[in-house]
């Protein structure tokens, strides 16, 4: 009897320490019913696509799922294949902050970094 064992994939974006601390404050302030954040790219800005970090009611069945200590982080379904290899910060300093990513993928972005093309 052959016994094989699953092979633990990897998470598609890879989440920093500042990034998980982020999606733990973001649960802890979370709306009645949120269940995680989600991650998408949706079609916009001046190169295409655009990250965009949202509260999630409802699981899909198809979304990568990332469990972190303070909350579980998605990833929409139709967004993975861009963001393979990624890599998901928080930056915070006197003028901005929000989520930063280094994105193997992205061939190119805007100039004011709000969107990005693969």
């Amino acid at each position: 009897m052959t016994t094989t064992t699953a092979r633990v994939r990897p998470a598609a974006v890879i989440l920093t320490a500042n990034a998980e601390a982020r999606i733990t404050k973001l649960m802890g302030e979370a709306p009645e019913g949120s269940i995680g954040v989600k991650l998408s790219t949706p079609r916009r800005g001046c190169s295409g696509l655009a990250y965009s970090v949202d509260y999630v009611s409802e699981e899909a069945k198809f979304d990568e799922k990332i469990v972190t200590p303070g909350g579980t982080f998605y990833i929409d379904s139709a967004s993975v294949l861009y963001l393979i290899g990624s890599v998901m910060d928080w930056k915070e300093d006197d003028f901005t902050a929000g989520f930063v990513f280094d994105n193997p993928n992205a061939k190119g972005a805007c100039g004011c970094g709000e969107s990005f093309t693969v």
